[in-house]
């Protein structure tokens, strides 16, 4: 009698259900992997993860209460062992680097075919990494220049986000800022996820000591 065929249990996280109906039909096809679960946004996801941690989290980005970099930290915080793929539309800078930082394991775009979704999800199974092309290249140009001369990534920083940056050297939290600039929190929030990707730093505090390191603000 031979022996059952190990399951890779994956994690549907979307705030569409199309999108979940079409991503679960196909992989529940495959007789290597088990549905695990599906949520509507990244707290479900948490939640989920503390119950039964999955092998895999399909992740996409742009959800309701927090988004796809938030639920990463997340899952990664709750479940270490849970490979997260993100699988999204959105293939910009601002996106990717702060999803792979919060621990994303591979980075996918939404016009992936089904078998690359299937090859992707085995892979993540196996602690490997997926980044679709445009993407890659993405990451590439981003270290290139993390190697360049020192603070020239400023430059790249529009008028805005180098106040929003000020600011937070400033020790102002995103309810201060938002006050002072008159915007929203959510506008806030957005700018300062530009700044940490396009300076490739990880946290408000170290965009501190960057603004200081670099003169972006004088002591």
């Amino acid at each position: 009698m031979s022996e059952p065929i190990p399951k890779i249990t994956v994690l549907i996280v979307d705030d569409h259900q199309m999108v979940r109906n079409g991503i679960r039909s196909f992989l529940q096809t495959q007789p290597d992997i088990e549905i695990a679960g599906e949520a509507e946004s990244g707290v479900e996801a948490a939640e989920i993860c503390k119950v039964c941690p999955p092998d895999v989290v399909l992740m996409d980005l742009v959800m309701p209460t927090i988004d796809g970099v938030e639920a990463t930290a997340l899952v990664k915080q709750i479940s270490p062992r849970s490979e997260v793929i993100i699988l999204t539309s959105y293939h910009d800078d601002e996106h990717i680097l702060p999803a792979i930082r919060a621990g994303a394991l591979s980075y996918l775009l939404k016009d992936v075919t089904a078998d690359e979704l299937v090859a992707a999800v085995r892979k993540a199974a196996r602690g490997e990494g997926t980044l679709h092309p445009n993407i890659a290249s993405k990451v590439i140009a981003a270290l290139q220049r993390k190697n360049g001369e020192p603070g020239e990534e400023v430059h790249d920083l529009t008028e805005r986000e180098l106040e929003i940056l000020k600011l937070i050297a400033a020790g102002l939290g995103n309810g201060a800022i938002a006050e002072k600039l008159v915007i929203s929190e959510k506008t806030v929030k957005s700018h300062v996820s530009n700044v940490l990707s396009k300076l490739h730093l990880a946290d408000r505090t170290q965009a501190a000591v960057y603004a200081w390191r670099h003169g972006v603000v004088n002591r």
